[in-house]
């Protein structure tokens, strides 16, 4: 049996035959890999959570996505990403890795539109209504089930692959950036060989001293890659936003 949390499906466990597109059920496999903020977000930002003097601020955006219908204000990032990098077109094919609670999914959904396709995965279950373009499964991607294997391969290739994921912060700079540019790595793998020719990469990572290897090493595969920090970022966080373009099906 397979779960699955899908667009206008109800949530729920399926049988191996069903023609539902499915995952498994990973709630007990290394829940360590994420982090979950304050808003329900399987990710962290990098940066200590304080009451103040950004109470004001995370109020801003926190209201701004409850009035927009947006489950995290994450979704402003990505955002702001695409109006800057024009990542996005109708009809295209993402993949949304830590997506829970799924704010990027439904940004995706939007740019993409009803003839596109959106695939969001994260070991944690999230509880936001999709729409008919997006598949929400629970899963380990980088310990994948042999049906979210099949479901790349089915699904696939992506125009996109995005990776809005963090480890579980300790507090410790130096680890918190290594554990990062670590998920950052396997989330370029998996890009690499889920990616369409020409396709886009964008990742999030605690900026340390393994993010130059990581940035060089795309910059072998797409043809350019960007940073930026948005707006929706703390001044005081860790992290930071590539964008590569022009993914290079052939490369050294």
């Amino acid at each position: 049996m397979l779960r699955v949390q899908a667009g206008p499906w109800p949530a729920g466990e399926y049988p191996l035959s069903s023609a539902w597109l499915r995952s498994k059920d990973v709630s007990g496999l290394r829940p360590e890999r994420l982090g979950v903020d304050g808003g329900g977000h399987s990710v962290s930002d990098g940066s200590a959570k304080k009451d103040t003097p950004l109470k004001t601020y995370r109020d801003h955006y926190f209201l701004k996505a409850k009035q927009e219908h947006y489950p995290a204000r994450s979704v402003y990032k990505l955002q702001e990403l695409d109006r800057r990098f024009r990542i996005f077109a109708k009809g295209m094919r993402v993949l949304d890795l830590g997506a829970a609670p799924g704010s990027w999914s439904l940004y995706a959904a939007g740019q993409v539109g009803p003839q596109g396709f959106v695939l969001g995965a994260d070991l944690v279950a999230a509880e936001t209504a999709f729409p008919a373009q997006v598949l929400f499964v629970r899963e380990d991607v980088y310990a994948p089930s042999p049906e979210f294997a099949a479901l790349l391969r089915d699904r696939g290739p992506f125009q996109v692959v995005l990776s809005d994921m963090a480890p579980a912060t300790i507090g410790h700079r130096a680890t918190d950036q290594a554990r990062s540019a670590a998920l950052c790595r396997e989330a370029f793998e998996l890009a690499r060989r889920c990616l369409k020719q020409g396709g886009s990469f964008v990742y999030k990572v605690f900026m340390g001293p393994e993010v130059k290897t990581l940035s060089d090493d795309l910059r072998r595969c797409f043809a350019a890659v960007k940073s930026h920090k948005p707006a929706g970022s703390r001044p005081e966080s860790m992290e930071t936003f590539y964008v590569a373009r022009g993914f290079k099906a052939s490369f050294p």
